[in-house]
This record gives C-alpha cells, sequence and structure tokens, in this order.
C-alpha cells in the first residue's frame, strides 16, 4: 500500500526525521489560508498523487504570495497528472500539499528496501539527491553508498554514522545525520514498511538536515496490525478493479491483456498466464479466488471481470484440491444467471468432483468452451479471441 508525501512526513517527523513546515488543503481558499499560517514569503504547492516526477509533470508550484498559492492550488486540483510512473492513465490530484520553500545548500539521496537475496534491510544513499535512484546508477555509480542492516539485530549507530560520513556531510552534522537515518530505518521496522525514500533529503542553508521529498509503501499482509497506516490508504489513487478485489477478499492484479482469467491459486494462476503467453495471448489479469472458491466467490470474481472493458476472452481454471468442482460449477452457473457475458468463456476443471461439476455446467445449458487440460484451456482461449 502506497501513501502520499504528505502523510510519509508526518510519520517521518513522529520518528524524529526533520520536515519543512507545511499544511494540507482541499480548496484554493484553505490553501491561502494555510499559506498564511506557515507564514514565510516562498511556498511550495505539491498535488498529491501516488507517484514520483510530478515536478516534471508540472505537480510542483513555487509561490510568493498567499494569493498565488490559491491561484496554483486551484490549478492542480482536479487536474489529472501523468508521469512515467503513473502510466498514460494518470491520476487525478484530489488533494494539495502547501509547504514552506526551503533554502538548499546540498541536496542528497536516501532510501530502504528488503534485499531479498540477502534477506536484510538495505540502505541506499548518494551524493546525488533529487534524481530517481535508477537515473542515479546508471549516470554515477560511484556516488551510490549500500549498507546491509541485519533484521535480527537492527541499524547500529556506527552504520547511520558511516553512511552520513559516506555522504559527505560536514562533522558538525553527522550528529543530526545519523539520527535522521536511523529514524527513516525504525519507521520502516517499526511500521511493516517495504519502502522508504527520501528524495531529496537536504541540508539547508541554515543547516537543518530535512526530508523535502519523500515516499513510503508498506506491506498489505501487515496492515490488520497496522491500523494507523491503514487507515492512511486512499482508493481514489489505485485501480478501481483491484480496489473492488480486494475489499472482497480477491487476490487481483490488472494486466495489460485481453484474456480475462479466474483461478484458483497462486501457483496455478502464474502457470496459467504463463501458458496464455506461450499460445500466443496476452492475460488481461491475475485473478486468484483462492482454495475455497465458494460460489459467492465466484460470482465476485465473474461481476470483477466483466468490469474490465478490454477483457475479450475468460479462462476459467480450476483445480481442486481441499475446494470441489461442483462448487465452482454452481458459482459459474449463478454467475451467468447474474452477469450477462458478452464474450467467449472457457473453462477447465479438474480434481475433486470433476464429474460433478462438469455434468451441472452441461445440465445447465450455458454457452462455455471445455477444456481438459491447461495447455488446452490456454490454447482455446487464444483462438476464441479470432471467433
Amino acid at each position: 500500500m502506497d501513501i502520499h508525501e504528505y502523510q510519509a512526513k508526518k510519520i517521518l517527523s513522529d520518528f524524529g526525521v526533520s520536515i519543512p513546515r507545511g499544511g494540507i488543503a482541499y480548496s484554493p481558499e484553505n490553501a491561502e489560508n494555510k499559506a498564511r499560517e506557515i507564514g514565510g514569503t516562498k511556498w511550495v504547492v505539491k498535488a498529491q498523487i501516488h507517484s514520483g516526477a510530478r515536478g516534471k509533470a508540472g505537480g510542483i508550484i513555487v509561490c510568493d504570495t498567499p494569493l498565488a498559492v490559491a491561484q496554483a492550488t486551484d490549478k492542480l486540483l482536479g487536474k489529472k497528472l501523468v508521469t512515467n510512473q503513473t502510466g498514460p492513465e494518470g491520476k487525478i490530484v484530489n488533494r494539495i500539499y502547501i509547504e514552506e520553500a526551503t533554502e538548499i545548500k546540498k541536496e542528497l539521496y536516501l532510501g530502504l528496501v528488503f534485499d531479498r537475496s540477502s534477506e536484510s534491510i538495505m540502505v541506499v544513499a548518494s551524493t546525488e539527491g533529487g534524481m530517481s535512484v535508477e537515473e542515479i546508477a546508471k549516470q554515477k555509480p560511484e556516488t551510490i553508498i549500500r549498507s546491509k542492516i541485519e533484521v535480527a539485530v537492527g541499524m547500529q549507530q556506527f552504520q547511520a554514522r558511516e553512511i552520513a560520513f559516506g555522504l559527505g556531510i560536514e562533522p558538525q552534522l553527522i550528529r543530526r545525520a545519523a539520527e535522521t537515518i536511523t529514524g527513516c530505518y525504525r519507521a520502516f521496522s517499526e511500521l511493516d514498511a517495504t519502502m522508504v525514500e527520501v528524495n531529496p533529503l537536504v541540508i539547508s542553508n541554515q543547516d537543518q538536515i530535512l526530508a523535502l521529498d519523500c515516499k513510503m509503501s508498506f506491506d498489505n499482509n501487515a496492515l490488520f496490525r497496522r491500523n494507523q497506516v491503514s487507515e492512511l490508504r486512499d482508493k481514489t489513487q489505485e485501480n478501481s478493479n483491484e480496489v473492488y478485489a480486494s475489499d472482497r477478499g480477491l487476490n487481483y492484479v490488472n494486466l495489460e491483456g485481453n484474456i480475462g482469467n479466474i483461478i484458483n491459486g497462486a501457483g496455478l494462476a502464474m502457470a496459467s498466464m504463463d501458458m496464455i503467453k506461450l499460445a500466443g495471448g496476452e492475460p488481461a489479469n491475475f485473478l486468484d479466488v483462492g482454495g475455497g472458491a465458494t460460489p459467492e466467490k465466484i460470482v465476485k470474481a465473474f461481476k470483477l471481470i466483466s468490469m474490465d472493458e478490454k477483457v475479450k476472452v475468460i479462462l476459467v481454471n480450476i483445480f481442486a484440491g481441499i475446494n470441489r468442482c461442483d462448487w465452482v460449477a454452481e458459482g459459474i452457473v449463478q454467475a451467468l444467471q447474474k452477469i450477462e457475458i458478452k464474450v467467449p468463456l472457457v473453462i477447465r476443471l479438474a480434481g475433486t468432483n470433476v464429474e460433478k461439476g462438469n455434468k451441472i455446467l452441461k445440465e445447465s445449458k450455458i454457452n462455455y468452451i471445455e477444456a481438459n487440460t491447461l495447455e488446452d484451456a490456454a490454447n482455446k482461449a487464444v483462438k476464441a479471441l479470432g471467433n
């Protein structure tokens, strides 16, 4: 789960990381009042969407009067921002963050991610702040500092200080820099984050170390024990089909193809998508209805697939172990009684009670294409695209 910049800043601030003064606004009038409340002579108006590269898309505007802040907010609210991270569909701006402008002496990069190969937390830092980490790695790889943190031990003070020294921070600021790095680590580890990125982390002309922009992502599977994090979710920034699925206990990821999948089990779903690709097709989604695929879940899955306009064929691939094919068949029949499916439907059932399941499907008189194996199902789904 991703959160907005202002939310990430509030979290990091709670862990001792310094941030510029700022506030959220939902209207031009609110933004103007917020600028006067913050004080100063210059402000930065930031569109809040779940994406980086907002500045290149016109989502960050520097203003020198409260009136200009209101005008910039009016310009951004409701605007669709298209960045290299949002894709061509972009994201709509529904809230604005007003922040005091900072006089910058030096820009740095700081990020924390899981390194699955070493089963540790990796701190990545660079003296080239303001650039994406991909650009830094490509253009100036020699500036990148990496420090591996053992999960069972946690970040030690000497590691934070080594990173600070490696960034060329002045001796009198080393202690504060180490506290900032440690604060980011604590937020990462204590809140089940999967990524913390502060870019840029700046040293101001007043020798303050500030998180000028930051992003945080969290492990969805740990949100049940992190209520303070789960409450920050903004569903308007997520794919509507993925929101529908997660709210109904379905594991769904939207993809770019046109063959919709309803499958039980993540491994079978991955294998099915591979087989579709081998057959010359493109999957429209990853959809795992789970091992206990009840008729009610199957109905929800069909409704979800029918919401995707790019789907031209639906492939149902069920291998019943703890589940039963007759339950799945009943769910398919119920779904087709409630939802009009206008595209070809390929069904492959295997496993527990497969004979009963196939009998239910045939006696229901629904219009479908029967498949016997995974390869057969993928080939028939791709072939149905041309019919």
